[in-house]
Parts: structure tokens; C-alpha cells; sequence
């Protein structure tokens, strides 16, 4: 911060990391992060306290940088947050202007709201934000100077984008969110990262059992940045199906236990996809409605294939449950369907013909409540938009203006 041209007070209650600093000196080796203290300091950029009242005393922006360690359970411990949050409390009195207090510090989504901002308790002279950072030990200097994502969040736009600006010349965008989704998206990142490593770590082991040299199979895989590196699947949204997934995913953990091969990431991924399609069945039977509507039969859009989709599913269920139920799906036609396909069908719901619409128009007509399982064209979305009928969005396809007493559930799309 010092050294793009910021003035910078650190504080912390050690005074050794405080005597280092004011002699030039990191307090910690971090490649890098020493010429940067030295010049900071002999630039006067650069300085340390003990004291936090005369840090806050000149300061526009804190940014609170404290640990958020584990506790026994796994839940984080805020006590150092709780306390200097209670201190900065006690020094707004007396301020002739507003200090912004960023939150860097890694904490769960509701943490700024349940205990910074209920600690401040005073919007016309602190505004919370959230500003996580992205640093990784060992690069930290690297990933501050050349950033690939800079966050800020909260409900003060004002304060938001005066953080943002703190990183403004270091070639990043920041991205401005509400206050919760900037906690969370630190968790998302670091969650994504680790399943990155133990994805790599199971596919090269049993790699390896077979033979094969883990490293050509993952250089390989990173070569595909249209699909594998890149946004696609990134989005949340319904269960998946189809013919390939779910039977690669069963085969590949099949031939590691014939290997004695423990995989405990790919082993759970087909659990975790039915565990989504059991939360979207829940919310479906908790629906008020006498009649349900789904829009969407095959396991995605553009496509009539029927095999494992978790539509099928999703209706078996709602059957079961004595739910009124029709469907509509653009692209498939009985009298269409053949082979492995029609079968699969056929044995899920035998009475299939009586529940299929062949018109958007009269599912619309007829149903209480429609259940959105399937991307819908572009040339149908003005219908289900315009129709009055309550939606809920299983698939996170429709826009964010959805029309009155429309639903969109959190829990299963973005």
C-alpha cells in the first residue's frame, strides 16, 4: 500500500513486529517484502504503532487484518476481531469525519454485520466493508502488485468504491458486491482451490495404479480452456445427468477399489449431486400449489436424451408424493424416442403420456405453480416472464427481473 503511493499506518500489540518495521525491517521473510518495508519507511510512507488511537486518530480507512483461526470444532475464532473491533468502537467519539473500517480478515458470511458492524453501531461515523484478500504466502508481494481479483462489499456504495480505490494503478477491476457475497467469495476461492488439489492428487493416483504418468493426464486436461480451465459448469444450478457423467464417474471409482484405491473426492461427487437434486425435490414439495408445472424433461437443454436425468427423478418423487404434476419439454416427442432412451423413461414413469404437454401454452394455462428444470429457449422466455404464474428457478436461467410473486431459491441457483 505504502509503496503505490498510500500512507500507511501499521498496528499491532507485538512490539517486535513494531520495532521492525520502524527500523526497515519485515518482520517475517516473505520474498520481496523487505526492500518494500525499507523503502516504505525511508520514503515516509511507511510507519508502525502500538497505539491503535493514534493510527485511527489520522486515518481514513482501517483495514483490519487480524487472525481468524480455527477452533477445536473447525468454526473460526473471532476474538481478535472482537476486540479490536470494540476498541475502534471506543475512538469514533470525537472524529470530525467518517472512518471507513475494511474488513481483509477472512470471516464467515454475516460476521461484518453480526459483530463489526454491531460493534461500531454508529453508520454516520464508521462504514463497514468487506475486502478480502487473495494473497498467498510466498507470493504475496507478487499477488498484492499483480492481482487477478480485487473484492469490496457492503451496503454503503460510497465507502465501497473509496476501497476499491485504494488498489486503483495495479491493473485489476475491482469487483463491488454486497457485503455477504464478499465474505463468501474468499471461501469460495479457497474451497475451489482445494478441490483443485485433490482432484489432481486422486486422478494422478490412480493414474499411477494404471500405469499411467499422472502429469501427461492432467497437462492434457489443462490444454481445454473452452471447457476444463474456464466458467463453463461454474454456475449453480440443478443436478446433473445424462449418459456420460454419471457412468464415468461410477466407473472410474469402480476400478480404484479394485486397486484398493481410496478416492474420497471423486467417490463423493455422484452423493453430493443427489443430495442437490433431493434439496430441489424438497423445495418442490414444500410449493403450496396444487398443480406443478415442469418446464424440462431431458437431463439439460438441447437435447431429447432422457438417460439419468434428474428431472425424471424429480418427477418420480413428485408422483410418489401424490403431487399433480405435467411437463413440457421442447424437444421431445414420445413418438420420437426409441432405443435405451424410451426405455429408460418408460421404466421410471410408465404413464409418461398423460403428464407431457405438447404446448408451453397449456402447461401454462393449466398449472398453479412451474418448476424451471431445463434452460428455456430464448423465443420462450417472453411466455414464462409474461405468464403471472409463480417460477422457481431450479437452473439459474432466467433473468434477474422475474415477474411478480415469482420465487427464486437461493439455495440452488446463483
Amino acid at each position: 500500500m505504502a509503496h503505490i503511493g498510500h500512507r500507511v499506518i501499521g498496528v499491532d500489540r507485538d512490539p517486535f513486529k513494531v520495532e521492525s518495521v520502524l527500523a526497515g525491517r519485515a518482520p517475517f521473510f516473505e520474498p520481496g517484502l523487505e526492500e518494500l518495508v525499507r523503502t516504505g519507511v525511508e520514503s515516509g510512507r511507511l510507519s508502525a504503532t502500538l497505539s491503535l488511537a493514534d493510527a485511527v486518530r489520522v486515518a481514513d480507512v482501517a483495514l483490519i487484518c487480524v487472525g481468524t483461526p480455527s477452533e477445536r470444532h473447525g468454526d473460526l475464532c473471532l476474538d481478535q476481531l472482537r476486540r479490536v473491533c470494540q476498541e475502534l468502537a471506543g475512538l469514533l467519539p470525537g472524529r470530525t469525519r467518517r472512518l471507513i473500517v475494511a474488513v481483509r480478515s477472512t470471516v464467515y458470511p454475516g460476521t461484518c454485520e453480526g459483530i463489526v458492524e454491531a460493534a461500531l453501531d454508529n453508520p454516520a461515523l464508521a462504514a463497514v466493508v468487506a475486502n478480502p484478500e487473495f494473497l498467498r504466502e510466498g507470493a504475496a508481494v507478487r499477488d498484492f502488485m499483480e492481482p487477478s481479483l480485487a473484492v469490496a462489499g457492503g451496503g454503503d456504495e460510497a465507502a465501497v468504491r473509496q476501497v476499491a480505490a485504494l488498489y486503483t494503478g495495479l491493473g485489476v477491476e475491482p469487483v463491488l458486491v454486497s457485503l455477504r457475497a464478499a465474505e463468501f467469495i474468499k471461501y469460495a476461492c479457497n474451497a475451489f482451490h482445494a478441490v483443485k488439489i485433490a482432484f489432481a492428487n486422486e486422478i494422478g493416483a490412480l493414474a499411477a495404479e494404471s500405469g499411467i504418468d499422472g502429469r501427461e493426464i492432467m497437462d492434457t486436461l489443462c490444454r481445454d480452456v473452452s471447457l476444463n480451465l474456464s466458467a463453463s459448469y461454474l454456475k449453480p444450478g440443478f443436478a446433473f445427468g445424462g449418459s456420460c457423467l454419471p457412468k464415468d464417474l461410477r466407473a472410474l471409482v469402480y476400478r480404484a477399489s479394485r486397486f484398493d484405491l481410496e478416492l474420497p473426492l471423486l467417490r463423493n461427487v455422484l452423493p453430493s449431486n443427489h443430495a442437490h437434486l433431493e434439496r430441489a425435490t424438497a423445495l418442490a414439495l414444500e410449493l403450496p400449489s396444487e398443480r406443478l408445472g415442469v418446464f424440462g424433461l431431458a437431463f439439460k437443454e438441447n437435447t431429447d436424451d432422457l438417460r439419468e436425468s434428474p428431472v425424471v427423478q424429480l418427477l418420480e418423487t413428485l408422483i410418489g408424493k401424490g403431487r399433480k404434476v405435467r411437463v413440457f419439454d421442447p424437444h421431445i416427442q414420445l413418438d420420437g424416442i426409441y432405443g435405451s432412451n424410451q426405455r429408460y423413461l418408460m421404466n421410471a414413469i410408465p404413464h409418461i403420456g398423460n403428464l407431457l404437454d405438447g404446448r408451453l401454452e397449456s402447461l401454462l394455462e393449466w398449472a398453479d405453480h412451474l418448476l424451471i428444470a431445463q434452460k428455456p429457449p430464448q423465443a420462450m422466455l417472453p411466455l414464462l416472464t409474461a405468464s403471472g404464474k409463480p417460477l422457481v428457478d431450479l437452473v439459474g436461467a432466467l433473468p434477474h427481473g422475474l415477474p411478480r410473486g415469482a420465487q427464486r431459491p437461493e439455495s440452488l441457483t446463483a
